[in-house]
């Protein structure tokens, strides 16, 4: 993942992926799972192309990539932690780890450590209700996180 490329690079990369999946039946979220994998963010210059390969909007798929919390506009940190803000997690106490994190972390949601180290995420379910409040870390699922086990995850993340 180069988060450095020249704009015709993102480009052609863009071109490239936007030609192998678009004759998809509702081409655009696979196409832009595929440049976040590719690019590990959504890279601003990547929207007109799309919208001009799938003759959308720019506006559409700009919202398409606002709209959904997994998409990034910039590139993450090396580390994800990502907190459970579903119903289930804020009633256990999710409210108050969250704003442990950004104690810990010095940072708000959808900001990176400014070392690059940890990118902190809301997010709006993690399929652990009975286990809650939960987390993950670098796609690995942590449930009943308490102000140690989330302690634990900083630190691991700070490695």
């Amino acid at each position: 993942m180069n988060i450095h490329l020249p704009r015709a690079d993102v480009t052609e990369r863009t071109l490239k992926i936007v030609g192998e999946l678009k004759e998809l039946e509702g081409p655009l979220l696979p196409i832009l799972h595929e440049i976040q994998e590719e690019f590990g963010y959504v890279p601003e210059e990547c929207l007109p192309v799309i919208a001009r390969e799938l003759n959308l909007s720019r506006a559409e798929v700009y919202g398409v990539v606002t709209f959904y919390h997994d998409f990034r506009n910039h590139p993450a940190g090396r580390h994800v932690l990502k907190l459970c803000r579903a119903e289930a997690c804020q009633s256990m106490g999710g409210d108050r780890l969250a704003e442990r994190a950004k104690v810990l972390l010095g940072i708000d949601f959808h900001e990176t450590t400014p070392d690059g180290a940890v990118t902190l995420e809301p997010v709006y379910c993690l399929g652990l209700c009975s286990c809650s409040p939960s987390a993950m870390l670098d796609g690995e699922v942590h449930g009943r996180v308490d102000d140690a086990g989330l302690d634990a995850l900083v630190a691991e993340a700070r490695r």
